[in-house]
């Protein structure tokens, strides 16, 4: 009876292999079909006179996307106190138990605390953040958070321009790509034109992290406070209040927020104050707000000390007074 079930499975398998093959035989034929048609196409002379039609708006579009990165790059402060580095083991048998503790992180922007700690912190987060990573309300630490936000409302800001100008260029060059590429190749049509990948992503984002493990290393929670825009808006005018208690001068000063932010581009015309160049013109241009007066040579956020300039210009400028 089993070598009859046997006979009878093999027959089957035959015969689903028979049916099939002639199938694969065809896809593999297409497939080598199209791989040999997209490299002809990409090596072709069409190809490149597309590609060096558009290359400098490809290098612009490029350019703004490394300014974007530098924007992102942009670390949390903590001022913690450092009492440096040692070496801990645990050696006991039963340690292979304790999952928790394997992951353990000790860094700037981690605070290991009590459940108690953990579960305040959820909710007063930025009290919690002040208390246990050292950050006093002050006004260089406020500029200093004022910055951060700045850089990162850039950077969102600047993902929206090179997107829309990315779309303008290839929607430029349709009539030019033959529709199979556009159909099936538009990743590597993109690649091969020479555009650099746009991290579209919020991950960017720093976080302080309040976390707490049990002492067997078995259970553990975690409160992340991401200081995403609408978060840094909020801690700034936190700050804020905590200055004007202290009765600070910087209490009094305006804030940079994106509500500020929003008002010297509409009061500077939307025009860059350096070279002209306004969404009129390029509306796609992505436009930053820079201090005159750096904070770090003593300006204030205060609008007389505030201007709008072109992502160009105000990577040129950079700490200079101008």
């Amino acid at each position: 009876m089993k070598v009859i079930i046997w006979i009878i499975i093999i027959a089957l398998i035959v015969s689903l292999v028979s049916t099939i093959w002639p199938l694969f035989l065809i896809l593999a034929i297409l497939f080598v079909a199209w791989k040999l048609y997209e490299t002809y196409y990409y090596k072709s002379p069409a190809f490149i006179a597309v590609k060096q039609r558009i290359d400098t708006y490809i290098n612009d579009c490029n350019e703004l996307n490394r300014h974007i990165e530098s924007l992102k790059d942009t670390t949390l402060i903590s001022n913690r106190t450092d009492y440096g580095d040692a070496s801990y083991k645990d050696s006991s048998h039963w340690d292979y138990k304790r999952k928790h503790l394997q992951g353990q992180k000790y860094a700037t922007n981690v605070h290991n605390c009590s459940r108690t700690v953990c579960d305040n912190a959820r909710k007063k987060p930025f009290e919690y953040v002040c208390k246990y990573f050292g950050i006093k309300a002050t006004e260089e630490t406020l500029a200093n958070y004022e910055s951060i936000l700045n850089n990162f409302e850039a950077a969102e800001d600047g993902k929206i321009s090179i997107q829309t100008e990315k779309k303008k260029i290839l929607d430029s060059i349709q009539n030019d790509v033959p529709i199979l590429i556009k159909k099936f190749s538009s990743k590597k049509l993109e690649k091969k034109l020479g555009f650099e990948e746009v991290d579209m992503s919020t991950a960017y984002f720093p976080k302080y992290i309040f976390k707490y493990i049990s002492s067997g290393g078995n259970a553990s929670t975690e409160c992340d406070v991401i200081m995403d825009i609408d978060n840094l808006n909020r801690f700034i005018l936190f700050l804020s209040e905590k200055i004007k208690f202290n009765k600070s001068v910087a209490g009094q000063r305006a804030l940079m927020t994106s509500k500020l932010r929003q008002r010297i581009k509409e009061r500077d015309g939307f025009i860059c104050k350096q070279c002209g160049a306004s969404v009129q013109q390029e509306p796609n241009l992505l436009l930053e707000i820079d201090h005159i007066i750096p904070v770090s040579k003593g300006g204030l956020t205060t609008e007389d000390n505030l201007q709008t300039l072109c992502w160009r210009c105000n990577r040129k400028k950079g700490n200079k007074i101008n």
